[in-house]
Parts: C-alpha cells; structure tokens; sequence
C-alpha cells in the first residue's frame, strides 16, 4: 500500500508540466513518452525528468518495451488520490487547453 499524503498529492502536481502528464495519462490505458513529447510540445529529457518525478512520488508506473518507456497512472493508488485526480483532471485540462485523448506514434 503506498503511504502517498495529501501534501504529497499537492506537491508532486504543484508544476504545470507535471500536471499536464497526469491529465493526458488519466483515463488511458497506457501512453508512450514519444506520445506525451508530442503532446505537451516539450523536449524529452524535460518530459522524461518530469515523469521521473511522478514515479518517485509513485503517481505513474512505467514499463520499457524497446526503447520506449509506457506510463500509466499507477493502479495501486489509494481511492481518496484516485478520486481526487478524477476530480481535479477535468479542471486542469481546461486550464491547460490539453486535449483528452493522446495521438500514438508507436504501438503499445
């Protein structure tokens, strides 16, 4: 069980980068960085240390196919953080002008 606080919550999405990450993986399966590179018209290095970020405050989970990572918002959240996100996603992605969906450039 992950011992994620509420301040944690706050800081970890306390940055618009790292909250554009979480709005374009909540609500998908699984979204590859090329993906969200594209998405949020940011360098890879910047999306990758962003979601380095999110994993260390486990928010995301990933996992390498190639030499790709795949993210996700990790299942194992606790339902006051799932419910949170699902409430505050919505919101965020309005603010941030993001679209809902992610394009791929490259299969799961």
């Amino acid at each position: 069980m992950l011992m994620l606080t509420p301040a944690q919550l706050c800081k970890c999405l306390g940055d618009d980068t790292r909250l554009s990450l979480i709005c374009l993986l909540q609500g998908q399966e699984e979204v590859c960085v090329c993906d969200l590179v594209d998405a949020i018209h940011a360098p890879q290095s910047t999306v990758s240390r962003h979601l380095a970020q999110l994993r260390q405050c486990e928010l995301v989970v990933a996992r390498r196919q190639g030499t790709w990572m795949h993210y996700r918002i990790n299942p194992a959240l606790p339902a006051w953080a799932k419910h949170t996100l699902e409430q505050l996603v919505p919101a965020a992605r309005e603010a941030l002008a993001l679209s809902e969906s992610v394009a791929t450039c490259c299969e799961n």
